[in-house]
């Protein structure tokens, strides 16, 4: 188990990295993401950072995810008519919506089906990512009605 220090020192290496400052408005929205692995939203994330920073306000959260984003260190995933969500599982997956609870889960995709999937493309071009998310509800489990 990692001590507060060597997280805080993880999280710290994560941002200097990519070139960012690690101030600790960006520290604080950046460990609230990797914690919550829910696909929380700006406004989720701006309470849960509250708490914790209780003067920070909802513009600097929102800037803060944008400069996270842009600097690869989590993944914006957006469903129509949905608040963007932010993921910090940075490796190729899908995304499962439920319609009911709001819910959002990774879905692990094989790498021989997104070479599949890049196979369709039109020759000439190749794709940076894959963004394939699936709506829908839980199922009832058998004999759980």
């Amino acid at each position: 188990m990692h001590s507060p220090t060597e997280n805080r020192d993880t999280l710290t290496k994560r941002l200097t990295d990519t070139g960012l400052r690690p101030t600790p408005q960006r520290e604080v929205v950046f460990k609230v993401i990797l914690e919550k692995r829910t696909h929380p939203t700006a406004d989720e994330i701006f309470a849960m950072v509250k708490a914790q920073m209780p003067t920070i306000s909802l513009a600097t959260v929102y800037n803060c995810l944008e400069t996270l984003v842009q600097n690869g260190l989590v993944r914006q995933v957006n469903f129509d008519r949905a608040p963007t969500r932010y993921c910090p599982n940075l490796h190729e997956h899908a995304h499962f919506h439920d319609e009911v609870t709001g819910e959002v889960h990774d879905i692990e995709v094989p790498v021989e089906l997104l070479s599949q999937l890049r196979a369709l493309l039109p020759a000439g071009y190749d794709a940076s990512a894959i963004e394939l998310s699936f709506r829908g509800k839980a199922s009832p489990l058998p004999g759980h009605n």
